[in-house]
């Protein structure tokens, strides 16, 4: 199961990997966490957070890795629990805003485009009911998308 979604925001690529890759942030941006936590290392490759999500009615916990970690490029982390490995990678991309159009006006300048993959490896009894998690999965994309969108928005 795989969620892709991106989003182009008008804010400086710095800022929005700052944000992102601290992974306690999907408390703001992520309508299902319940809550994350950092329970070892500083940000970067090697540090560990514990999640909490709401998945169709029931909380779930997760222990996730940072796998990766490039700064102002890419962010990667690895997270685990009994019935499911999810593979959540965020990749950052300085874009130019705006084309000037027909009227040959300057574009709004720069900003950022973040692609957020995640990919759900099931295991055991799981790993057969999974392709009727679909539009489960559909819906929770929509709205991880839509609440990137608005906590990237309001950045200072």
């Amino acid at each position: 199961m795989v969620i892709v979604r991106t989003v182009t925001v008008e804010h400086p690529v710095d800022r929005v990997f700052a944000y992102l890759s601290d992974f306690t942030n999907t408390n703001d941006w992520d309508p299902g966490t319940v809550h994350t936590v950092r329970v070892a290392g500083e940000g970067g490759v090697g540090t560990r957070y514990h999640n909490t999500s709401k998945f169709l009615g029931r909380e779930t916990e997760l222990d996730y890795l940072v796998t990766e970690h490039v700064p102002d490029e890419k962010l990667a982390l690895r997270g685990e629990n009994a019935t499911v490995v999810a593979h959540d990678t965020m990749t950052f991309v300085r874009t130019v805003l705006g084309n000037g159009g027909a009227t040959g006006s300057p574009g709004r300048g720069t900003g950022t485009t973040v692609t957020y993959r995640a990919e759900f490896e099931f295991k055991g009894v799981a790993k057969l009911v999974a392709p009727l998690f679909a539009p489960a999965f559909k819906k929770l994309g929509d709205e991880a998308e839509q609440g990137l969108r608005q906590a990237l928005g309001q950045l200072a």
